[in-house]
Protein backbone atom coordinates (compact mmCIF):
# COMPACT_ATOMS: atom_id res chain seq x y z
CA UNK A 1 0.00 0.00 0.00
CA UNK A 2 1.00 3.68 -0.48
CA UNK A 3 2.50 5.17 2.41
CA UNK A 4 -0.07 7.94 3.46
CA UNK A 5 1.46 11.63 3.59
CA UNK A 6 -0.31 14.66 5.59
CA UNK A 7 -1.25 17.72 3.53
CA UNK A 8 0.61 20.22 2.68
CA UNK A 9 -0.18 23.13 5.27
CA UNK A 10 0.69 19.99 8.42
CA UNK A 11 4.12 19.27 6.71
CA UNK A 12 5.02 22.65 5.86
CA UNK A 13 4.15 23.06 10.29
CA UNK A 14 5.75 20.31 11.54
CA UNK A 15 9.41 21.02 9.24
CA UNK A 16 8.73 24.49 11.08
CA UNK A 17 8.64 22.80 14.48
CA UNK A 18 11.23 20.38 13.79
CA UNK A 19 13.52 23.39 12.88
CA UNK A 20 13.05 25.20 16.10
CA UNK A 21 13.91 22.04 18.55
CA UNK A 22 16.73 22.92 20.80
CA UNK A 23 19.82 20.60 21.33
CA UNK A 24 21.41 20.64 24.52
CA UNK A 25 24.82 22.26 24.26
CA UNK A 26 27.26 19.75 23.99
CA UNK A 27 28.74 20.43 27.44
CA UNK A 28 25.82 18.97 29.17
CA UNK A 29 26.68 15.04 29.71
CA UNK A 30 25.00 13.05 31.70
CA UNK A 31 27.75 12.51 34.04
CA UNK A 32 28.06 16.21 34.72
CA UNK A 33 23.86 17.84 34.55
CA UNK A 34 23.73 17.07 38.60
CA UNK A 35 26.41 20.00 39.51
CA UNK A 36 25.27 23.54 39.10
CA UNK A 37 26.93 25.55 37.17
CA UNK A 38 26.73 29.13 36.39
CA UNK A 39 27.05 30.19 32.63
CA UNK A 40 28.17 33.55 31.46
CA UNK A 41 26.89 35.18 28.40
CA UNK A 42 28.59 37.20 25.68
CA UNK A 43 27.08 39.64 23.19
CA UNK A 44 27.62 37.59 20.24
CA UNK A 45 25.51 34.48 21.82
CA UNK A 46 22.67 36.76 22.16
CA UNK A 47 22.76 37.99 18.68
CA UNK A 48 22.96 34.64 17.55
CA UNK A 49 20.05 33.42 18.93
CA UNK A 50 17.61 35.35 21.52
CA UNK A 51 16.09 32.87 23.36
CA UNK A 52 19.63 31.24 24.39
CA UNK A 53 18.93 31.99 28.35
CA UNK A 54 16.37 29.21 28.33
CA UNK A 55 18.47 26.45 26.77
CA UNK A 56 20.67 25.63 30.06
CA UNK A 57 18.73 23.24 31.11
CA UNK A 58 17.99 23.44 35.32
CA UNK A 59 21.85 25.74 35.20
CA UNK A 60 22.05 29.72 36.12
CA UNK A 61 22.78 32.02 33.43
CA UNK A 62 24.17 35.02 33.65
CA UNK A 63 24.31 37.96 31.26
CA UNK A 64 26.81 41.17 32.23
CA UNK A 65 25.59 44.68 32.10
CA UNK A 66 27.88 45.14 29.48
CA UNK A 67 26.51 43.32 27.34
CA UNK A 68 22.94 45.09 27.45
CA UNK A 69 25.18 48.33 26.73
CA UNK A 70 26.38 46.67 23.30
CA UNK A 71 22.57 45.62 22.58
CA UNK A 72 21.87 48.79 22.61
CA UNK A 73 24.00 49.23 19.84
CA UNK A 74 22.17 46.73 17.66
CA UNK A 75 18.22 47.01 17.75
CA UNK A 76 18.09 48.99 14.92
CA UNK A 77 18.12 47.97 11.74
CA UNK A 78 16.62 44.94 9.20
CA UNK A 79 19.50 42.55 9.59
CA UNK A 80 18.48 39.03 11.94
CA UNK A 81 21.47 40.36 14.35
CA UNK A 82 19.13 43.68 15.39
CA UNK A 83 16.17 41.56 15.09
CA UNK A 84 17.61 39.38 18.18
CA UNK A 85 19.00 42.21 19.70
CA UNK A 86 15.17 43.63 20.39
CA UNK A 87 13.80 40.33 21.10
CA UNK A 88 16.05 39.82 23.89
CA UNK A 89 15.64 43.82 25.20
CA UNK A 90 11.41 42.84 25.37
CA UNK A 91 12.42 39.72 27.14
CA UNK A 92 14.99 42.02 29.85
CA UNK A 93 12.06 44.39 30.05
CA UNK A 94 9.36 41.90 30.83
CA UNK A 95 11.22 40.60 33.46
CA UNK A 96 12.28 44.11 34.68
CA UNK A 97 8.64 45.07 35.32
CA UNK A 98 8.36 42.13 38.10
CA UNK A 99 11.72 41.61 39.16
CA UNK A 100 14.86 43.28 40.05
CA UNK A 101 17.46 42.29 37.31
CA UNK A 102 20.31 42.07 39.45
CA UNK A 103 18.76 39.76 41.80
CA UNK A 104 18.48 35.71 40.42
CA UNK A 105 15.13 35.22 38.81
CA UNK A 106 13.66 32.04 37.84
CA UNK A 107 13.34 31.07 34.55
CA UNK A 108 10.23 28.97 34.03
CA UNK A 109 9.32 27.38 37.36
CA UNK A 110 11.38 23.62 38.38
CA UNK A 111 12.65 22.94 34.73
CA UNK A 112 15.23 25.84 34.55
CA UNK A 113 17.54 27.44 36.58
CA UNK A 114 17.54 31.37 37.28
CA UNK A 115 19.05 34.37 35.59
CA UNK A 116 20.54 37.81 36.73
CA UNK A 117 21.52 40.83 35.17
CA UNK A 118 25.32 41.09 36.61
CA UNK A 119 26.50 44.76 37.58
CA UNK A 120 30.22 45.70 36.96
CA UNK A 121 32.23 44.52 40.11
CA UNK A 122 35.95 43.86 40.58
CA UNK A 123 37.71 41.25 40.72
CA UNK A 124 41.31 40.31 41.77
CA UNK A 125 42.58 39.73 38.51
CA UNK A 126 41.91 42.79 36.53
CA UNK A 127 41.24 41.66 32.21
CA UNK A 128 40.94 45.07 31.60
CA UNK A 129 44.62 45.90 32.91
CA UNK A 130 46.07 42.72 31.14
CA UNK A 131 44.41 42.94 27.94
CA UNK A 132 43.25 47.02 27.51
CA UNK A 133 40.31 48.95 28.23
CA UNK A 134 37.79 46.98 25.92
CA UNK A 135 34.12 45.83 25.94
CA UNK A 136 34.89 42.45 25.85
CA UNK A 137 37.53 42.14 28.74
CA UNK A 138 35.01 43.88 31.14
CA UNK A 139 33.03 40.82 29.84
CA UNK A 140 35.78 39.07 31.06
CA UNK A 141 36.10 40.72 34.57
CA UNK A 142 32.05 39.89 34.97
CA UNK A 143 32.83 36.58 34.53
CA UNK A 144 35.73 36.88 36.68
CA UNK A 145 33.57 38.52 39.45
CA UNK A 146 31.04 35.85 39.15
CA UNK A 147 34.04 33.01 39.69
CA UNK A 148 34.99 34.81 42.90
CA UNK A 149 31.59 35.31 44.50
CA UNK A 150 31.04 31.75 43.63
CA UNK A 151 33.71 29.48 44.28
CA UNK A 152 31.34 26.46 45.01
CA UNK A 153 29.80 26.60 41.52
CA UNK A 154 31.47 26.19 38.22
CA UNK A 155 31.32 29.56 36.01
CA UNK A 156 31.62 29.00 32.15
CA UNK A 157 31.84 31.89 29.66
CA UNK A 158 29.92 31.13 26.84
CA UNK A 159 30.99 32.87 23.54
CA UNK A 160 30.83 32.52 19.95
CA UNK A 161 34.01 34.79 19.76
CA UNK A 162 37.16 32.59 19.07
CA UNK A 163 39.13 35.06 20.49
CA UNK A 164 37.47 36.31 23.76
CA UNK A 165 37.46 32.60 24.42
CA UNK A 166 41.06 32.09 24.20
CA UNK A 167 41.39 35.47 26.30
CA UNK A 168 39.17 33.71 29.05
CA UNK A 169 41.24 30.20 29.00
CA UNK A 170 44.56 32.61 29.34
CA UNK A 171 42.94 33.58 33.12
CA UNK A 172 42.19 30.12 34.19
CA UNK A 173 38.50 30.98 32.70
CA UNK A 174 36.42 27.95 31.56
CA UNK A 175 34.90 29.27 27.96
CA UNK A 176 32.71 27.28 25.63
CA UNK A 177 30.96 27.96 22.51
CA UNK A 178 27.15 28.08 22.42
CA UNK A 179 26.30 24.59 21.03
CA UNK A 180 22.61 24.66 20.46
CA UNK A 181 21.61 23.83 17.31
CA UNK A 182 25.14 22.92 16.22
CA UNK A 183 25.69 19.88 14.00
CA UNK A 184 28.39 17.89 15.87
CA UNK A 185 29.07 15.05 12.65
CA UNK A 186 29.57 17.65 9.51
CA UNK A 187 31.57 14.98 7.61
CA UNK A 188 28.89 13.06 8.24
CA UNK A 189 26.51 15.51 6.93
CA UNK A 190 23.16 13.76 4.86
CA UNK A 191 24.17 14.26 1.08
CA UNK A 192 20.65 13.13 -0.38
CA UNK A 193 22.17 10.47 -2.45
CA UNK A 194 23.70 7.42 -2.47
CA UNK A 195 25.14 4.61 -4.67
CA UNK A 196 23.47 0.77 -4.68
CA UNK A 197 25.80 -1.94 -5.92
CA UNK A 198 24.25 -5.36 -7.54
CA UNK A 199 20.57 -4.51 -7.97
CA UNK A 200 18.57 -6.78 -9.26
CA UNK A 201 18.40 -6.64 -13.04
CA UNK A 202 14.98 -6.80 -13.24
CA UNK A 203 14.41 -3.95 -11.42
CA UNK A 204 16.46 -2.30 -13.11
CA UNK A 205 14.74 -3.42 -16.53
CA UNK A 206 11.20 -2.06 -14.56
CA UNK A 207 12.61 1.47 -13.85
CA UNK A 208 13.83 1.58 -17.93
CA UNK A 209 10.38 -0.11 -19.26
CA UNK A 210 7.70 0.89 -16.51
CA UNK A 211 9.78 4.54 -15.32
CA UNK A 212 8.63 2.46 -11.50
CA UNK A 213 9.66 -0.13 -8.87
CA UNK A 214 8.00 -0.99 -5.78
CA UNK A 215 10.21 0.05 -3.48
CA UNK A 216 10.59 -3.61 -1.68
CA UNK A 217 12.05 -5.36 -4.64
CA UNK A 218 15.19 -2.49 -4.94
CA UNK A 219 15.74 -2.37 -0.93
CA UNK A 220 14.40 -3.84 2.39
CA UNK A 221 14.73 -1.34 4.83
CA UNK A 222 12.55 2.19 3.74
CA UNK A 223 14.75 4.57 2.51
CA UNK A 224 14.88 8.19 3.19
CA UNK A 225 11.74 10.19 1.92
CA UNK A 226 13.27 11.83 -1.84
CA UNK A 227 16.29 10.03 -1.39
CA UNK A 228 18.38 9.55 -4.86
CA UNK A 229 20.24 6.47 -5.78
CA UNK A 230 22.40 5.60 -8.37
CA UNK A 231 21.08 1.80 -8.63
CA UNK A 232 23.83 -0.09 -10.67
CA UNK A 233 23.89 -3.99 -11.74
CA UNK A 234 26.28 -6.17 -13.31
CA UNK A 235 26.00 -4.30 -16.63
CA UNK A 236 23.44 -1.57 -16.36
CA UNK A 237 23.03 1.64 -14.36
CA UNK A 238 20.44 3.73 -13.51
CA UNK A 239 19.24 6.93 -11.83
CA UNK A 240 16.36 6.78 -9.79
CA UNK A 241 14.93 8.36 -6.81
CA UNK A 242 12.48 7.24 -3.64
CA UNK A 243 9.33 8.71 -3.78
CA UNK A 244 7.53 8.20 -0.57
CA UNK A 245 3.47 9.60 -1.74
CA UNK A 246 3.67 5.64 -3.75
CA UNK A 247 6.27 4.10 -1.80
CA UNK A 248 8.28 3.36 -4.56
CA UNK A 249 11.28 4.17 -6.61
CA UNK A 250 11.05 5.92 -9.72
CA UNK A 251 13.80 6.84 -12.60
CA UNK A 252 15.52 10.22 -12.85
CA UNK A 253 15.76 11.63 -16.37
CA UNK A 254 17.98 14.10 -17.06
CA UNK A 255 15.66 17.30 -17.75
CA UNK A 256 16.69 20.53 -19.33
CA UNK A 257 15.51 23.84 -17.53
CA UNK A 258 15.74 27.20 -19.90
CA UNK A 259 18.10 25.90 -22.05
CA UNK A 260 20.02 24.51 -19.01
CA UNK A 261 20.86 21.05 -19.08
CA UNK A 262 22.55 18.76 -16.00
CA UNK A 263 26.09 17.37 -16.60
CA UNK A 264 26.93 15.14 -14.19
CA UNK A 265 23.98 12.44 -11.66
CA UNK A 266 24.39 14.83 -8.76
CA UNK A 267 23.33 17.60 -10.83
CA UNK A 268 20.57 15.58 -12.46
CA UNK A 269 19.16 14.96 -9.37
CA UNK A 270 18.97 18.41 -8.45
CA UNK A 271 17.09 19.62 -11.19
CA UNK A 272 14.61 16.52 -10.27
CA UNK A 273 14.06 18.10 -6.88
CA UNK A 274 14.08 21.90 -8.37
CA UNK A 275 11.36 20.72 -11.09
CA UNK A 276 9.27 18.36 -8.62
CA UNK A 277 6.01 20.16 -7.63
CA UNK A 278 5.26 17.85 -4.68
CA UNK A 279 8.96 18.99 -3.31
CA UNK A 280 8.62 22.35 -1.51
CA UNK A 281 11.71 22.70 -0.03
CA UNK A 282 14.95 21.69 -1.69
CA UNK A 283 18.82 22.56 -0.43
CA UNK A 284 21.56 22.49 -2.67
CA UNK A 285 25.14 22.23 -1.27
CA UNK A 286 28.30 22.21 -2.79
CA UNK A 287 31.60 24.24 -3.14
CA UNK A 288 31.88 27.10 -5.80
CA UNK A 289 31.44 26.30 -9.79
CA UNK A 290 29.35 22.56 -8.84
CA UNK A 291 26.34 24.93 -10.52
CA UNK A 292 23.85 24.86 -7.72
CA UNK A 293 22.15 28.72 -8.31
CA UNK A 294 22.31 28.12 -11.87
CA UNK A 295 20.23 25.03 -11.45
CA UNK A 296 18.08 26.59 -9.03
CA UNK A 297 17.15 29.57 -11.35
CA UNK A 298 17.18 28.03 -14.60
CA UNK A 299 14.21 25.49 -12.61
CA UNK A 300 12.54 28.55 -11.11
CA UNK A 301 12.16 30.50 -14.88
CA UNK A 302 10.91 26.51 -16.22
CA UNK A 303 8.84 26.91 -14.10
CA UNK A 304 7.43 30.41 -14.17
CA UNK A 305 4.30 30.04 -15.33
CA UNK A 306 3.21 28.07 -11.92
CA UNK A 307 4.23 30.58 -9.79
CA UNK A 308 3.29 34.71 -9.30
CA UNK A 309 7.24 36.02 -8.66
CA UNK A 310 10.64 34.26 -8.43
CA UNK A 311 12.60 35.82 -5.77
CA UNK A 312 16.32 35.46 -5.68
CA UNK A 313 17.97 36.55 -2.45
CA UNK A 314 21.03 36.78 -0.37
CA UNK A 315 22.22 37.95 2.61
CA UNK A 316 24.39 40.88 2.59
CA UNK A 317 27.89 40.08 4.43
CA UNK A 318 30.19 43.62 3.44
CA UNK A 319 33.96 42.94 3.32
CA UNK A 320 35.73 43.46 6.54
CA UNK A 321 32.11 43.10 8.24
CA UNK A 322 31.60 47.07 7.90
CA UNK A 323 28.86 48.65 7.06
CA UNK A 324 27.39 49.25 3.28
CA UNK A 325 26.56 52.46 4.89
CA UNK A 326 30.54 53.78 3.62
CA UNK A 327 29.91 52.22 0.12
CA UNK A 328 29.50 55.49 -2.28
CA UNK A 329 26.10 56.32 -3.94
CA UNK A 330 22.55 55.91 -3.15
CA UNK A 331 21.18 52.68 -1.62
CA UNK A 332 20.66 50.56 -5.05
CA UNK A 333 24.44 51.23 -5.75
CA UNK A 334 25.55 50.16 -2.57
CA UNK A 335 23.73 47.02 -2.78
CA UNK A 336 24.82 46.71 -6.85
CA UNK A 337 28.17 44.29 -6.12
CA UNK A 338 26.33 41.85 -3.70
CA UNK A 339 23.83 40.76 -6.30
CA UNK A 340 26.25 40.96 -9.10
CA UNK A 341 26.99 37.02 -9.14
CA UNK A 342 23.22 36.72 -8.86
CA UNK A 343 22.81 38.84 -12.11
CA UNK A 344 26.07 36.79 -13.81
CA UNK A 345 23.85 33.37 -13.30
CA UNK A 346 20.85 34.94 -14.92
CA UNK A 347 23.37 36.62 -17.63
CA UNK A 348 24.35 32.90 -18.52
CA UNK A 349 21.21 31.23 -18.83
CA UNK A 350 19.66 34.87 -21.19
CA UNK A 351 23.03 34.56 -23.50
CA UNK A 352 22.22 30.85 -24.49
CA UNK A 353 19.57 32.66 -27.00
CA UNK A 354 19.90 35.02 -29.77
CA UNK A 355 18.74 38.88 -28.95
CA UNK A 356 16.18 38.59 -30.72
CA UNK A 357 14.68 35.50 -29.73
CA UNK A 358 11.62 34.90 -27.63
CA UNK A 359 13.68 33.27 -24.78
CA UNK A 360 16.01 36.21 -24.21
CA UNK A 361 12.84 38.68 -24.87
CA UNK A 362 10.69 36.85 -22.23
CA UNK A 363 13.97 37.12 -19.23
CA UNK A 364 14.70 41.08 -20.10
CA UNK A 365 10.35 41.55 -19.73
CA UNK A 366 10.12 39.08 -16.21
CA UNK A 367 12.82 41.90 -15.11
CA UNK A 368 10.90 44.65 -15.98
CA UNK A 369 7.90 43.57 -15.18
CA UNK A 370 9.00 42.80 -11.41
CA UNK A 371 7.91 39.13 -11.98
CA UNK A 372 12.13 38.01 -11.46
CA UNK A 373 13.29 39.92 -8.86
CA UNK A 374 16.95 39.94 -7.77
CA UNK A 375 17.17 41.18 -3.68
CA UNK A 376 19.13 41.30 -0.25
CA UNK A 377 17.28 38.84 1.86
CA UNK A 378 16.64 41.67 4.08
CA UNK A 379 14.61 43.38 2.26
CA UNK A 380 12.29 40.05 2.21
CA UNK A 381 11.70 39.01 5.79
CA UNK A 382 8.26 39.63 7.27
CA UNK A 383 6.70 39.11 4.39
CA UNK A 384 4.16 36.66 3.36
CA UNK A 385 5.59 34.65 0.72
CA UNK A 386 2.45 33.20 -1.43
CA UNK A 387 2.55 31.69 -4.99
CA UNK A 388 6.60 32.15 -5.07
CA UNK A 389 10.04 30.43 -6.15
CA UNK A 390 12.08 31.47 -3.62
CA UNK A 391 15.72 31.18 -4.04
CA UNK A 392 18.23 31.84 -1.02
CA UNK A 393 21.70 31.86 -2.12
CA UNK A 394 24.31 31.96 0.42
CA UNK A 395 22.47 30.10 2.76
CA UNK A 396 25.48 29.23 4.66
CA UNK A 397 25.85 32.73 5.83
CA UNK A 398 22.09 32.34 7.46
CA UNK A 399 21.78 31.32 11.36
CA UNK A 400 19.49 28.70 12.14
CA UNK A 401 16.46 31.17 13.51
CA UNK A 402 17.18 32.69 9.87
CA UNK A 403 16.28 29.41 8.07
CA UNK A 404 13.21 29.33 10.37
CA UNK A 405 11.51 32.16 9.77
CA UNK A 406 12.65 32.36 6.10
CA UNK A 407 10.72 28.83 6.00
CA UNK A 408 8.16 29.92 8.38
CA UNK A 409 6.95 32.53 5.69
CA UNK A 410 5.43 30.42 3.14
CA UNK A 411 2.52 30.81 1.66
CA UNK A 412 0.10 28.65 -0.38
CA UNK A 413 1.94 26.95 -3.00
CA UNK A 414 5.96 28.34 -2.61
CA UNK A 415 8.64 26.52 -3.22
CA UNK A 416 11.50 27.41 -1.09
CA UNK A 417 15.31 26.78 -2.12
CA UNK A 418 18.43 27.02 -0.39
CA UNK A 419 22.01 27.04 -1.59
CA UNK A 420 25.11 27.72 -0.56
CA UNK A 421 28.35 25.90 0.56
CA UNK A 422 28.77 25.24 4.58
CA UNK A 423 32.36 25.34 4.44
CA UNK A 424 33.00 28.72 3.02
CA UNK A 425 31.12 31.23 5.48
CA UNK A 426 31.69 35.08 5.65
CA UNK A 427 29.53 35.82 8.80
CA UNK A 428 31.44 36.54 12.02
CA UNK A 429 30.24 33.77 14.99
CA UNK A 430 29.39 31.19 12.06
CA UNK A 431 31.09 27.99 11.31
CA UNK A 432 30.50 24.87 9.47
CA UNK A 433 28.44 23.09 12.47
CA UNK A 434 26.48 26.26 13.61
CA UNK A 435 25.42 27.98 10.35
CA UNK A 436 21.63 27.45 9.09
CA UNK A 437 22.07 25.35 6.30
CA UNK A 438 23.73 22.45 7.76
CA UNK A 439 21.05 22.84 11.07
CA UNK A 440 18.45 22.32 7.84
CA UNK A 441 20.13 19.48 6.23
CA UNK A 442 20.61 17.81 9.73
CA UNK A 443 16.99 18.57 10.63
CA UNK A 444 14.71 18.48 7.55
CA UNK A 445 16.19 15.14 6.35
CA UNK A 446 13.40 12.31 5.21
CA UNK A 447 10.30 14.72 5.34
CA UNK A 448 8.27 14.50 2.43
CA UNK A 449 8.39 17.97 1.42
CA UNK A 450 12.08 17.94 1.41
CA UNK A 451 15.01 17.02 -0.96
CA UNK A 452 19.00 17.67 -0.50
CA UNK A 453 21.17 17.17 -3.26
CA UNK A 454 25.08 17.49 -2.51
CA UNK A 455 26.73 18.71 -5.81
CA UNK A 456 30.16 16.98 -5.81
CA UNK A 457 32.14 18.29 -9.29
CA UNK A 458 32.75 21.10 -10.77
CA UNK A 459 31.52 22.27 -13.64
CA UNK A 460 32.09 25.97 -14.69
CA UNK A 461 35.79 25.33 -16.21
CA UNK A 462 38.62 23.02 -16.01
CA UNK A 463 40.61 26.23 -14.45
CA UNK A 464 38.04 26.37 -11.69
CA UNK A 465 38.13 22.63 -11.09
CA UNK A 466 42.28 23.17 -10.45
CA UNK A 467 42.01 25.83 -8.23
CA UNK A 468 39.36 23.48 -6.13
CA UNK A 469 40.99 20.25 -6.43
CA UNK A 470 44.97 22.08 -6.04
CA UNK A 471 45.21 25.20 -4.45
Amino acid sequence: MPKQTKTTQDNTEKISRTTSKVKVPANKKPSDTKEKKIFVLDTSVILYDHSAVQNFQEHDVAIPITVLEELDNFKKGNDIKNFEAREFIRFIDKLSSEHMLQEWIPLNGKTKGKFKVMMNGSAKLDATKIFGDKNDHHILNSALHMQQDFPKSKVVLVTKDINLRLKARALNLIAEDYETGKIQDVAGLYTGSDTLEEIDPAVINDLYEKGSSESVKVIKETPPDNHYYVLKSFKNSILSYYNPADDQFERVDKQTAYGVKPRNAEQTFAMHALLNPRIKLVSIQGVAGTGKTLLALASALEQRRDYKQIYLARPIVPLSNKDIGYLPGDIKSKLNPYMEPLWDNLKYIQNQYAENSKEYQKLRELVELEKLVITPLAYIRGRSLSNIYFIVDEAQNLTPHEVKTIISRAGENTKIVFTGDIYQIDTPYLDSQSNGLSYLIDRARNHPLYAHITLLKGERSELANLANELL
